[in-house]
């Protein structure tokens, strides 16, 4: 300090480091017209890039929230869909099942009637030689027992009328017999 003193002293000067007043002034003013340039113009532009950006992120954040409130919405509704394709599976798989029962117990009705059918139309084939055949055996006994009867009783029996009648009652005894037998012997 004793130099400060000295150098204030031996110039009659302001010190060195204290500015002219017209410098202090022109430079206040310079940065006032810096401050109101700066206030008016850069500070407005930085703060509507401020905004936009704060704006984009936050739309951008928003965004990400919507398309992951979307996809969940989409996750659920895939599973749903998921679900109700399941069931439907099941149920196709149920009527497919309850179908192929049906046309089992179709088929097996079908074929228990063709049973039924065969074996009717096998009876009555059966019935029909039954009666064909018991014709023929009643026309080859009659004649033979008209034969029989002519060569003991020693008379022809020849009359178509007669040994009719005599053959008829011959075979109506015989099925009336449980036995077979039949009680003609003696009345032939």
């Amino acid at each position: 300090m004793p130099q400060l003193a000295n150098a204030l002293a031996v110039g009659g000067e302001s010190p060195p480091i204290l500015p002219h007043m017209g410098e202090l002034i022109f430079g206040l003013v310079i940065f006032a017209i810096l401050y109101v340039l700066i206030a008016k113009y850069v500070v407005p532009r930085l703060e509507s890039m401020y905004a936009e950006r704060t704006a984009a992120i936050e739309g951008g954040i928003a965004k990400a929230e919507q398309a992951q409130t979307e996809a969940a919405a989409a996750l659920a509704e895939y599973r749903s869909q998921l679900a109700e394709a399941r069931g439907e599976a099941q149920r196709i798989r149920e009527e497919a099942r309850a179908e192929g029962a049906a046309i089992m117990a179709e088929m097996r009705e079908r074929a228990q009637s063709e049973a039924s059918r065969i074996t009717a139309a096998a009876q009555q084939q059966i019935q029909a030689e039954r009666q064909q055949a018991v014709v023929q055996l009643r026309a080859e006994v009659g004649s033979m027992a008209t034969m029989l009867a002519s060569k003991i009783v020693g008379e022809s029996l020849e009359d178509h009328a007669r040994s009719s009648g005599v053959i008829d009652r011959f075979l109506a005894e015989l099925e009336a017999s449980p036995d077979g037998s039949s009680g003609v012997r003696g009345r032939v």
